[in-house]
């Protein structure tokens, strides 16, 4: 029993992420959101569970793999195709468009990529203490936000911003291209909770923390970039964690 309860946990990620699937056909991007965090939730307990009880298997490994790969692959694949659609003033799904209206598609791509940063995630052994490519679950969070701020902030120069389908399809584009990027990023891993040690990580949780208490989630893509930016100068050396 004691073996099954990580699996448990992946399961109730893998449930609320298709949970999640049905809110997005259904346009409820507030229930996206809370089972988006208790995807979430239950993705950082499988883990910590795991190594507090001390089992691990090969099953365990790859069934997380799998059930990422609905709540964070493709969640946001279907949250950008649904908003190129509703940009484009169709209906989701809206597979009666002729071809030259079915640019909504291109936002699958997100899920094919997705796909390929998690089969790579399994085999970079790199990636135990830093990411390579934006996590998964950080590029739904970046997703699901701004289809947040289109639905429920839409006063704010960030949904104006959005109402554009060429910024869209970058978005789309730079979300592919960032999740396999060969690029090494932050990860909120400590092994000391020392200062010059995780300078970096105690920025961006600082920063972050600010962020979202004073701009809520229109706050969140900005966090995004901010991790990046910190990420690259942590590369640089210009920041002194290791």
């Amino acid at each position: 029993m004691k073996n099954s309860i990580p699996n448990i946990l992946t399961a109730s990620n893998l449930f609320c992420g298709s949970i999640a699937v049905i809110y997005i056909f259904l346009g409820k991007a507030d229930m996206v959101a809370w089972f988006i965090l208790a995807a979430l939730f239950m993705d950082f307990m499988d883990g910590f569970v795991a190594r507090m009880l001390k089992v691990s298997s090969p099953v365990g490994k790859e069934l997380d793999s799998l059930a990422d790969m609905v709540g964070f692959g493709l969640v946001p694949a279907l949250i950008m195709s649904r908003m190129l659609a509703e940009l484009q003033g169709h209906s989701f799904p809206a597979m009666d468009m002729n071809l030259s209206e079915m640019g909504f598609l291109a936002g699958l791509l997100i899920a094919i990529f997705s796909a390929l940063r998690l089969a790579r995630f399994n085999l970079d052994e790199r990636q135990s203490d830093a990411f390579y490519g934006l996590p998964t679950p950080a590029n739904t969070i970046l997703i699901l936000s701004l289809w947040l701020i289109v639905e429920y902030w839409p006063d704010n120069w960030l949904s104006a911003f959005l109402g554009n389908i060429y910024v869209l399809l970058g978005i789309t584009v730079f979300s592919c291209y960032i999740l396999i990027a060969d690029v090494r990023l932050i990860a909120l891993k400590f092994k000391n909770f020392q200062l010059k040690d995780n300078l970096s990580r105690f920025l961006l949780l600082g920063i972050s923390l600010v962020l979202l208490i004073i701009l809520q989630v229109p706050g969140i893509p900005l966090i995004i970039l901010i991790y990046l930016v910190l990420s690259m100068l942590e590369n640089t050396g210009i920041l002194a964690s290791k």
